[in-house]
């Protein structure tokens, strides 16, 4: 096969591919793509003579078809290939909104809750021509695809990131708490809780934060969880029921809830918390600014040490 053959793919060839793979019939990809059956099928067919490779079991009659090895492989990179096609359609409107149109921002709950009311307040003053569209997610990951793919400018997130073409700035430290109920005997020692003492509690978790991971690697020893949440009211009303205590990170709390109390625990490190976006993507003058009055927001929040 000469390596020229493969200027002859063309996009349409691995959306084929795809909706092949994701609807298991010829047909069913057909009507997704809005093509004829016949047209998807010559589409793989000439996939399969540029590359040299079967991509496409066919078994015939009423069992599903399914992508080869070789397919499963060629999907992925052709899934990478329809993601940068959108980033840069992504990238032409927004060059041709300039400093108006839509910035589409990822956020998650403690910084819907702690850094977005006064950054919005702040940035619609100034970029008063701007709508800002917000997607929430308890994944950061989630939205860090959606980045890549071209559907968000920007998304707030946890470091480290996960591999993939981004770029961040850092905006703020955010030390982890033990919380727990008012009254606890925790809350009235000298000295906060050893890592052992936080391995032998029954604790109320995050379900889909990545810091979980990162807690656990820096504690070293197994947690136990006993229940776990996305909703961080959930988590402050269980400690303060008695169901357990939580070890997360302060800024996901409020400090102001009198069933619980806050204990640093100044051996964990703290997450990190950035603002990130697509490296090889343009940003327009309404999205430096909007990174530019994030940092200055959480400059200003003071996450000072709670008394243990």
């Amino acid at each position: 096969m000469e390596p020229d053959s493969w200027l002859g793919v063309e996009l349409r060839h691995f959306l084929a591919l795809e909706a092949v793979a994701r609807e298991g019939s010829f047909g069913k990809a057909a009507l997704a793509l809005g093509y004829t059956q016949s047209a998807v099928s010559q589409q793989i067919a000439a996939l399969e003579r540029i590359v040299g490779q079967r991509l496409v079991e066919r078994p015939g009659g009423p069992k599903p078809v399914s992508l080869t090895e070789a397919g499963r492989l060629l999907l992925k990179h052709a899934d990478a290939i329809a993601a940068r096609v959108a980033a840069a359609q992504a990238d032409l409107t927004a060059l041709g909104d300039g400093e108006a149109g839509t910035l589409r921002v990822g956020v998650f709950q403690s910084v819907g809750q702690r850094i977005l009311p006064e950054l919005m307040r702040r940035y619609l003053l100034a970029w008063p021509q701007v709508k800002v569209s917000l997607t929430e997610s308890a994944n950061d990951e989630e939205l860090l695809t959606l980045v890549e793919r071209g559907d968000l400018d920007l998304t707030f997130s946890d470091l480290p990131l996960p591999e993939g073409p981004f770029e961040s700035v850092e905006l703020l430290r955010d030390p982890y708490v033990l919380v727990v109920a008012t009254g606890s005997p925790f809350a009235d020692r000298d000295t906060p809780p050893t890592v052992r003492e936080l391995a032998e509690l029954d604790l109320i978790g995050h379900k889909h934060c990545r810091t979980i991971k990162q807690l656990e690697a820096n504690i070293k020893l197994p947690l136990t969880f006993v229940f776990r949440s996305d909703h961080n009211q959930t988590v402050q009303a269980l400690v303060a029921s008695g169901v357990g205590s939580a070890l997360v990170p302060k800024l996901t709390m409020d400090p102001e809830d009198e069933t619980t109390q806050l204990i640093d625990i100044p051996k964990l490190p703290p997450r990190v918390i950035a603002l990130a976006w697509h490296r090889d993507r343009y940003r327009t003058p309404a999205a430096h600014a909007f990174v530019e009055t994030a940092e200055a927001v959480t400059a200003e929040l003071e996450l000072e040490p709670v008394a243990a």
